[in-house]
């Protein structure tokens, strides 16, 4: 009976020892590599896509579509256009000169959730839409 008590208490203490972290590392960590946090823009939001949208002619490329966000993200807009102008953010009251063949960048900091348009003042054309969610 001595001997299996002895035995048993042997299996415990081997099955304790194996549990203890005898690494070099701080406990509680372990070596896997940690995702990266998401990077973010000057102003402090994780930033969002960037739209490349292009007039010419009184065309806009691409087409006008709906580029989709999610709400606090920052969504950066680079507009060129052949004629001066003036892009407008509706919801935001952003708005930026155009000079002709020069880009424009336009940081939107998505912190309201709807559908927005995006245009120009003088010609009036729509360049996207931003859906917020």
């Amino acid at each position: 009976m001595r001997r299996r008590a002895v035995a048993a208490l042997g299996a415990c203490l081997l099955l304790a020892a194996c549990n203890v972290s005898t690494g070099h590392h701080n406990p509680g960590t372990d070596h896997s590599v940690a995702s990266a946090p998401p990077p973010y823009d000057a102003y402090g939001a994780p930033k969002g896509p960037t739209v490349e949208i292009t007039v010419t002619g009184g065309r806009v490329t691409p087409p006008p579509g709906r580029v989709e966000v999610t709400r606090g993200q920052a969504v950066r807009l680079v507009v060129t256009s052949d004629v001066a102008d003036e892009i407008h953010v509706h919801g935001f009251d952003l708005t930026r000169r155009l000079e002709p063949g020069r880009p424009v960048t336009l940081d939107v900091v998505a912190d309201r959730t709807g559908l927005f348009e995006v245009e120009t003042h003088e010609s009036g054309l729509v360049l996207t839409q931003l859906v917020i969610r």
